[in-house]
């Protein structure tokens, strides 16, 4: 975590009990694990009714590269040096609105986005871990919601998980 952020386990409480609307309060929960040797990478998680709905680090966007061919042609089996080689040169040329994995890195800053921006701004950011946080927020009200089911289709399916969540917790068809 950012020194901004602070710590992981007041940045969960934030999360978990200060800022998630009451009726999803429970539903949601978030995690992080750091792993020895990881050099300070970390991997968040986000679990909606005790069940993984997205992870966040490097792993993840690496299997993602190389699972959609954009890692280029790498040997089978692959050291680990040749599994990482060309991971930030492809992690630089897909922006997060093309894909659907994310680093630790993209999630900690979409959280400090989320932390220092208005609720409408996050509402409408492009980056879809910002508008996770602030669809889960409390102060994101029924009107609004009612506005995003419209937009469903153009959102990433795990938005649209957290989104439907959210709009089926608020009693919203």
């Amino acid at each position: 975590m950012s020194k901004t952020l602070g710590s992981w386990s007041g940045m969960r409480k934030y999360l978990e009990q200060e800022m998630l609307a009451d009726s999803v309060k429970g539903r949601i929960r978030y995690n992080c694990t750091t792993y020895v040797g990881m050099d300070g990478c970390k991997i968040f998680e986000v679990f909606l009714d005790n069940k993984l709905l997205k992870q966040f680090s490097w792993e993840t966007v690496q299997s993602y590269f190389i699972k959609n061919g954009l890692a280029g042609d790498k040997p089978k089996p692959m050291s680990i040096p040749e599994y990482w080689m060309g991971f930030f040169e492809t992690l630089e040329a897909i922006p997060m609105d093309k894909r659907s994995e994310y680093t630790d890195g993209e999630f900690c800053a979409a959280l400090e986005a989320y932390r220092s921006s208005d609720i409408s701004a996050s509402l409408s950011s492009p980056d879809p871990i910002q508008r996770m946080f602030a669809v889960l927020d409390r102060r994101t009200g029924k009107r609004t919601l009612m506005k995003m089911k419209e937009t469903l289709s153009a959102a990433p399916d795990w938005l649209n998980t957290v989104i439907s969540a959210r709009l089926e917790a608020e009693c919203i068809k």
